[in-house]
């Protein structure tokens, strides 16, 4: 399967300074590792934003999602806390990625630390339209764990 990748312009910042351009690391890989761009301690049960030393423009019509590494949450409890965080196409500012530490030891991130994954994704917008009655489903109203045990 071929695929054309769009275009994104990124500026380094000066604390991008010696960092790599966010890149794929596997040729099936969906995301690109992003690195952090500051060295913090992040206490267990605290979070924080940590600067990556780049800005994007990002093409109108996509997004970037940022998402946790796995390898961080499963042997460490780090995630990104509002995943998939969304970098929308008019921001030019830093990106920078919440980090929240959900395990029992303080988390140390050193400069250009593999922190996150970055996916570029087509943005959807929709049209709401209010109206008084919605089409019947199966489910209904159904809410958590109503299809299931």
């Amino acid at each position: 399967m071929s695929f054309d990748p769009i275009n994104i312009a990124v500026k380094r910042l000066p604390n991008g300074a010696g960092l790599s351009i966010p890149s794929y690391e596997s040729a099936g890989a969906a995301g690109m590792d992003i690195c952090a761009a500051e060295s913090i301690v992040i206490r267990s049960g605290k979070r924080a934003a940590i600067a990556t030393g780049f800005a994007f423009a990002i093409p109108e019509g996509y997004e970037i999602q940022v998402r946790p590494r796995s390898g961080l949450a499963y042997k460490n409890g780090m995630t990104v806390l509002n995943t998939p965080g969304t970098i929308d196409s008019d921001y030019r500012g830093e990106i920078k990625v919440i980090l929240v530490n959900l395990g029992d030891e303080d988390f140390q991130v050193n400069k250009g630390d593999r922190i996150a994954q970055i996916i570029a994704a087509p943005v959807q917008r929709a049209n709401l339209n209010e109206v008084d009655n919605l089409d019947d489903t199966e489910r209904g109203s159904g809410g958590f764990g109503s299809t299931g045990v």
